[in-house]
């Protein structure tokens, strides 16, 4: 239950309230919101004077249900907005992980040239195998800082685990809560505690349910920019890393209140398939992509099979304004 409380209700009352209830109390604005287990159903008559309005859920996911706010949230990122009555699909290209000063700066070129604003490179990278390149950490996040204040573009990089999760909140503009720390609740304890836009990516093993309870964690600790990520579950098939599941997109639009993104590269594994991939997502109607480019993907020290090249990325990228327009949408 969100529980709705007037604006002259009695600070000491609301507190009483909330310890009764075993709620947690949520401040934005004016408006201040109980929030208690969706088990509830009915509140007592005692606290009639306090209330506002209410609403009744049959599942945790409360704040970030469609029945609660209709549409998907407003964000903004930079100059730029998603969600609301903004019909805008922000595109967020880069490298997997940032591996030196010229490989980012290259990127962030070609940012610049193609009119992209937001752009993407790990730092702390959470590999499968011990054996593989982890990231630069701090560096890398410097070196993002640089290209940020030479190109003026906004930063997303993720975060691996709770050791460093406020160097990457101090220094980017979006942080990315990658599919292998989704259940890290270190992370979304602090990313709740921010206001800065989060990405959320689903875990490739994770129920729809759980995903956006997961979201849940930071919007009940007071950050309502929380953006889903589809990024593609495990399923029975092996010829493509992993199964990109638009049928999920599909029910996140009908029934949650988040901006979504969706992750072709990952899902794919393979460049040959992310440019066929990713204009599908468009034509979804979502408000992002997140897409892997790199000036050389055959050197690339992380994922390299399914980075894009710059001309591959550059026709993909010219194709998908002409999808955007087609569905009344923009491509930022």
């Amino acid at each position: 239950m969100i529980v709705h409380l007037k604006k002259d209700a009695d600070k000491s009352r609301i507190e009483a309230m909330a310890e009764e209830l075993k709620a947690t109390i949520l401040k934005n604005g004016e408006l201040t919101s109980l929030i208690t287990s969706s088990s509830l159903k009915e509140l007592n008559g005692e606290y009639e004077g306090l209330i506002d309005e209410t609403f009744i859920f049959d599942t945790d996911i409360q704040l970030a249900h469609s029945d609660y706010h209709s549409g998907h949230r407003e964000i903004k990122l930079g100059d730029n907005y998603i969600g609301g009555k903004h019909k805008n699909t922000l595109m967020i290209s880069g490298p997997c992980s940032v591996e030196s000063r010229e490989q980012i700066t290259r990127s962030a070129e070609l940012c610049v040239e193609l009119g992209i604003s937001v752009i993407r490179g790990g730092c702390y990278k959470p590999r499968t195998s011990p054996y593989s390149f982890q990231g630069l950490g701090l560096e890398g996040l410097k070196l993002l800082v640089e290209v940020r204040e030479k190109y003026g573009l906004l930063i997303n990089t993720e975060v691996k685990d709770a050791t460093h999760v406020d160097e990457v909140i101090e220094y980017t503009d979006i942080i990315q809560i990658g599919a292998k720390a989704m259940y890290d609740h270190g992370i979304l304890n602090k990313c709740g505690k921010t206001t800065k836009p989060v990405i959320l990516k689903r875990g490739f093993g994770t129920t729809l349910q759980e995903f956006v309870q997961a979201a849940e964690f930071m919007l009940s600790g007071g950050n309502p920019n929380i953006i889903l990520c589809e990024r593609g579950i495990r399923t029975f098939e092996t010829k493509s890393r992993f199964t990109l599941d638009l049928c999920g997109v599909a029910y996140l639009k009908e029934n949650t209140n988040l901006p979504i993104i969706l992750d072709p590269s990952h899902a794919m594994g393979f460049a040959y398939g992310v440019p066929d991939l990713a204009r599908a997502c468009m034509a979804m109607g979502v408000e992002g992509l997140l897409i892997e480019v790199h000036p050389d993907p055959s050197v690339a020290k992380s994922d390299a099979s399914q980075q894009l090249d710059f001309d591959t990325f550059r026709k993909l990228y010219a194709s998908l304004g002409s999808i955007a327009t087609a569905i009344g949408r923009k491509l930022i």
